[in-house]
């Protein structure tokens, strides 16, 4: 078996071991909107009736899964396989940015299958995989690998059929899974600007990716005709001014770069308030992307293992968020592409410690260990709705959301008092919170909060004495 076989082999089997607790995971938040009771995936022949419409390969994988037969177990397998796919064209790309950029760093041998390894079993991934409807990030960002791998490819001579006619197809088909596909073709002179194999000329490398801008400009046109996409923008346009947006926007990137490290405060619905105007925190968070983005920029030759990191990582963080204001500033399923540039650079930084031997090694060893094992517990959070919830509620007790979300699914299991209590702090965070508002009446009144839910019998108060 040669080298780059085992590796590929070390990697499926550490994706497998860490993301089996993955396939115990029940629907959850915006699963029940897009998939559960959503008609238009609900069979092959719905979906095909609904088009033309937004994110079709998307909505082609929910619909396909539907008609599979196999229930939530094929959700998840879908969902599994997809991730397993994206950590083996990781582990292809970080083997192309070694190979340009070896000059710089000529011990960096292990750094690719480091990297793929940290990408893949990271617990931040898990709601990009576990979480059902994460799937339009992981699905996107599999096919974008795979774009990216293949231009790679036939840039290396492997054929031109590859950079010129694959590539272009699986950008099309990762723009057709998820908008922010669009910084692809910027990414591949990102990989032009950091090849110290060749000099870097921009009129070659615009020729070189000219059938990706082609596509996007023809992708945007597409947008711009959509109705569902107008609306979309028209609605997105009344959330918050351009200057407001940007303060959050910015808000929100720092509070998703902190996400790579704090693992103990992962979180599914992070409820970020809105920033209007520039405080001190906001400012200086600015300042130090804006830093990091000129400097990556201006030593892409100069430093170009480093360079990589801090600009994957940066074009690939919500990038239309930039623009365009979102209802969720942010939340944890956009970090899935980005993360292979924190993952390239901790597989770098860990390269000379794993072929050391040793107490070294052994570090490394146990690092990757223990993320696959916060991986495997922060699964189970995805077990039943209220432990779902009730992590959300832990960690950002802020939100109305979650804690009139634990309100339902508690009352779905008729815990009347403790399912009241978390009604009630909802609407004490949101008092305009009406589907709360709602819920608590139906729950005081005895009555099911919604189809198929049951009716509980509301607690007989204590005697007097």
């Amino acid at each position: 078996m040669t080298d780059r076989r085992a590796e590929a082999v070390v990697l499926l089997v550490a994706v497998a071991a860490a993301w089996a607790t993955s396939l115990a995971g029940t629907f959850q938040f915006d699963d029940w909107n897009v998939i559960v009771n959503e008609p238009r995936v609900a069979s092959l022949g719905a979906w095909w009736g609904s088009m033309p419409g937004i994110r079709p390969l998307l909505k082609l994988s929910f619909a396909m899964n539907q008609a599979s037969g196999l229930g939530l177990a094929g959700f998840h397998a879908v969902n599994l396989a997809v991730h397993a796919a994206s950590a083996l064209l990781v582990l292809d790309l970080l083997r192309g940015v070694v190979e340009r950029v070896q000059a710089s760093r000529p011990d960096s041998g292990a750094a690719p299958l480091l990297g793929a390894l940290l990408f893949a079993l990271h617990p931040v991934q898990v709601e990009a995989v576990t979480y059902v409807s994460g799937r339009s990030s992981s699905l996107a960002g599999m096919l974008a690998l795979g774009s990216v791998v293949a231009w790679l490819a036939g840039r290396d001579g492997r054929g031109t059929w590859l950079s010129s006619g694959l590539s272009p197809v699986l950008f099309v088909a990762s723009l057709a899974t998820k908008e922010t596909a669009v910084v692809l073709p910027a990414a591949l002179l990102l990989l032009q600007a950091i090849d110290l194999r060749r000099p870097f000329r921009w009129r070659e490398a615009f020729a070189s990716t000219a059938p990706h801008w082609a596509l996007l400009v023809a992708a945007a046109g597409l947008f711009a005709a959509s109705p569902t996409y107008r609306r979309m923008l028209a609605t997105s346009a009344g959330l918050r001014s351009p200057g407001a947006n940007l303060s959050t926007h910015v808000d929100a990137v720092a509070w998703l770069a902190g996400q790579v490290v704090r693992i103990d405060r992962l979180v599914a619905d992070p409820a970020l308030p809105p920033v209007h105007g520039w405080n001190a925190v906001v400012i200086v968070e600015a300042c130090l992307l804006l830093g990091a983005f000129a400097w990556a920029l201006s030593a892409a030759r100069r430093r170009p293992a480093v360079s990589f990191g801090i600009l994957w990582f940066l074009l690939w963080l919500p990038p239309t968020g930039w623009w365009l204001p979102r209802p969720d500033p942010a939340n944890e399923r956009q970090l899935y592409l980005s993360l292979v540039g924190p993952a390239w650079f901790a597989g770098l930084w860990l390269s000379p410690w794993a072929v050391a031997g040793g107490v070294r090694r052994a570090s490394v060893a146990f690092l990757v260990v223990a993320l696959g094992a916060a991986t495997a517990v922060r699964n189970l959070v995805y077990a039943d709705e209220i432990t779902f919830w009730q992590d959300v509620v832990a960690k950002a007790p802020h939100g109305a959301r979650a804690h009139g979300n634990l309100g339902f699914a508690l009352a779905g299991r008729c815990r009347i008092p403790e399912a009241e209590a978390e009604l009630v702090r909802a609407l004490e965070l949101d008092p305009g919170y009406l589907r709360a508002a709602v819920n608590l009446r139906l729950l005081r009144e005895g009555a099911p909060l919604g189809p198929g839910e049951p009716r509980c019998s509301t607690p007989e108060p204590p005697p007097r004495p």
